[in-house]
This record gives structure tokens, sequence and C-alpha cells, in this order.
């Protein structure tokens, strides 16, 4: 069983930074994909950054490329998500999950398991 849980959402100022972290409690971390996606109100869910099982590979939205940096520590069964120079248009729940494959992928039919959630707020 997966289960994921997000934290280090919160309120920050355009051009600060956050770090979220994604907890898995299961035993099944190593071994799998995980991404970060995001849903602002009155938006569809979108992909922002994806990373292999062992690190090794990533993947970025454009929109959030050379901003944004994905990782993941497999001891502690952990993805991180640092996202720095945050502008207004980043606020949004942003929800990490796991996939199905070994592969990082931008399809969120991969993605088989979700978090809660977390809220990012950026002000002006």
């Amino acid at each position: 069983q997966v289960q994921l849980v997000e934290s280090g959402g919160g309120l920050v100022q355009a051009g600060g930074s956050l770090r979220l972290s994604c907890a898995d409690s299961g035993r099944v971390f190593s071994s799998r994909a995980m991404g970060w996606f995001r849903q602002a109100p009155g938006n569809e869910r979108e992909f922002v950054s994806a990373i292999s099982y062992t690190g090794a590979g990533t993947l970025y939205s454009d929109s959030v490329k050379g901003r944004f940096t994905i990782s993941r520590d497999n001891a502690k069964n952990t993805v991180y998500l640092q996202m720095n120079s945050l502008k207004l248009e980043d606020t949004a729940v942003y929800y990490c999950a796991a996939s199905a494959y070994y592969s990082e992928s931008s399809d969120q039919q991969d993605f088989n398991y979700w978090g809660q959630g977390t809220q990012v707020t950026v002000s002006s």
C-alpha cells in the first residue's frame, strides 16, 4: 500500500522559495517514479515535474523549468520539490503522485497513487 503525505506548502511572496516534501509510508517507494502536479482554482490539474525511481531521470513542465528542482531520497521514502523564483501563477494545490512505472512521465494516467495536496499561495 502506498500512502503519500505532502508538506511544506504555505504563503510566500513572489520571488521567494518553498520546498515541498512528500513522504511515502509504503514499502515500494524506491521502485516507483514520482511526480508533482498542481491544480489552480478553475483549472485542470497539470503536470509540474517527475523523477525516475533512481532519481537519474527528471522531467519538468515548461512553466517551471529552471525554477523548480525535483529530487528524491529513497532511504527516507521522500520526494522533494524545491521551488524558487515563485510567481503569482504558481499558486495552486500541489499534489504528489506515485507512478506505476520506473521511468518518469508527465502523463497523469501513469500515476495510480495520489496525496491529499498542499496549498501553495504566492502573493505580490
